[in-house]
Formats: C-alpha cells, sequence, structure tokens
C-alpha cells in the first residue's frame, strides 16, 4: 500500500493557472505540490511568440514565459512534478487522494487546473495519419514541412496564429474554413491578410485524409455539396476547438454538457474543497 504524502495544497495541471495558482499558494506559506501530466506550461508551449501577455511589449515565445511561471513558482517552494502520467483523484472522508506516477498525495484542498485538449476533426483518415502529416501544433511539427505545402483546418484565432507561423517556412499554406469569414480576431487575421504564400479555401471541409505511410492529399468537399476534389498536400494542421481535460473528475462534480466544470464566483465546484481554475472552467472568454 501506497503512503500518501501530505499537502496544503495540490494543483493538477501546470500551465498558466496551476503554476500561478502554485505562487500563489507557496508565497502564503501552504505546503504545495503541482503536478502536470507532461511538461510545465500547458498550451503556452504550443505557441511560438506571444504578444498578449501584459509586461512583454515585443512578444515572447511560449516555451520561455512557461519557464518564468515555473521559476517564479519554485522560487517561494512551490513542488512541480512533471510528466507524471496520468492522475486520479478520490475523495476519503474529508480530504482527496492524488494518485499519479507510482505515489499518491494528500490533501484537504485541490484545484483543478488541467485545462484542455485539442479538438479531433473526425475525418476519415486522421487517426492513421496522426504523426505522419497529421498535426495540432506548429510550433512542434513546422520543422518538418519546410519548403512543402500544407493545410490548415479551422477559421479561429489558433488556425490563423498558426498558419502565419507556418508561413515562415512550408511553400505554401492553404487555410480551409467551413464558413465564408473568419472568427478570428481583426489581430489574428492581420496576420495572414498580406501573406503570399497563404490563401483561403472558402465554405470547404476536409472529408478524407489520404496516402500511403505519409500524407499525401486531402479530399475536399464544398458545404454545399457543389464541388469535391483532391488537394495534393504533405501536412495538415487541425484547429477546430478544444475539448476540457475532466476525463478524470468522479460524478460528483458537476461539468456542463460539453464538459466544462462548473463553479462559483469563488472557483469552487459542486465538491468542497475542490476548486477549478484556468481553461478547464465553464467560463466566457
Amino acid at each position: 500500500m501506497i503512503v500518501p504524502k501530505t499537502y496544503d495544497l495540490i494543483i493538477l495541471g501546470a500551465g498558466p493557472a496551476g503554476l500561478t495558482a502554485g505562487l500563489y499558494g507557496s508565497r502564503a506559506g501552504l505546503k504545495t505540490i503541482v503536478l502536470d501530466p507532461k511538461n510545465p506550461g500547458g498550451q503556452m508551449l504550443l505557441t511560438d511568440d506571444i504578444y498578449n501577455y501584459p509586461g512583454h511589449p515585443d512578444g515572447i515565445t511560449g516555451q520561455k514565459l512557461a519557464d518564468l511561471f515555473l521559476k517564479q513558482a519554485q522560487k517561494y517552494g512551490c513542488e512541480v512534478l512533471n510528466r507524471a502520467g496520468s492522475v486520479q483523484l478520490a475523495q476519503k472522508d474529508d480530504h482527496f487522494i492524488i494518485t499519479a506516477r507510482d505515489a499518491a498525495y494528500q490533501s484537504d484542498a485541490v484545484i483543478v487546473a488541467t485545462g484542455c485538449s485539442p479538438r479531433r476533426l473526425g475525418a476519415a483518415g486522421e487517426k492513421k495519419f496522426s504523426g505522419a502529416g497529421v498535426s495540432y501544433c506548429a510550433v512542434c511539427d513546422a520543422n518538418f514541412f519546410e519548403d512543402l505545402e500544407v493545410v490548415v483546418i479551422g477559421g479561429g484565432d489558433s488556425a490563423l496564429e498558426e498558419a502565419a507561423y507556418l508561413s515562415r517556412l512550408c511553400k505554401h499554406v492553404h487555410i480551409i474554413h467551413r464558413r465564408n469569414q473568419f472568427r478570428a480576431s481583426d489581430a489574428c487575421q492581420c496576420l495572414v491578410r498580406n501573406l503570399k504564400n497563404v490563401s483561403v479555401i472558402w465554405d470547404t471541409v476536409v472529408e478524407k485524409f489520404q496516402g500511403d505511410d505519409l500524407l499525401e492529399s486531402v479530399h475536399l468537399s464544398k458545404t454545399d455539396g457543389s464541388k469535391k476534389w483532391d488537394l495534393n498536400v504533405n501536412g495538415a494542421f487541425i484547429y477546430v476547438g478544444q475539448i476540457a481535460n475532466t476525463a478524470f473528475l468522479p460524478d460528483s462534480v458537476d461539468i456542463d454538457p460539453a464538459g466544462w466544470i462548473i463553479t462559483n464566483e469563488k472557483l469552487e465546484t459542486s465538491v468542497r474543497g475542490l476548486y477549478a481554475a484556468g481553461d478547464v472552467r465553464q467560463k466566457d472568454v
């Protein structure tokens, strides 16, 4: 039987919300630990340059900002365990037991800051070519497609930001959007508006990813069914929304139909002692 280590505060997720909570907890004198299944930084690590974070008027890379968040939290004694793998949360009497990477942790208070993950498109061949031409992170995989043609699927801020980033390395970037106008902010639309190697295919969806061992083309269809055709590309980057990382939570935690955690203005969930912060919460952005 694993004997749990006792903490005043356990935080699940080392993204911006989790590391900020770790900073505040440790500065308040609480014995605090942050557990993350991967590396500290969350979705900051998926962003090349961040221009909208206060205090950095010239922008800062996602990796550097994540490193600064981590350094500041650790400066005040916050423990951070990265690559903890999947976690399990259970409630026993008036405290919580968290298990992760063959270890257990116990606390009366837990903050869930697990964020969200990229939503899959659901088109045929997507799973087959994941990691073999299909990607959800341009910053991670752009170098594999230098001087090649790629598609970006989506019309929000992330899609246009990543299309602009890919344009620096790729021969041509085709943005495929199922509507006739972007839902991205004006600032993000400006990023791609005058790029000569970026073009937009409106009112179109990807029906299938095609190829042998690697992606070779995408099968496209107009949303009104008027046209179907193949577009030869070597890479496809998908940005069609996010899903909340809440699958590990017990049924006693109230979530909305889309999977986001419901909290009050104090960030309290329906379970006493369990809080939620950051992107995993139900909220307006």
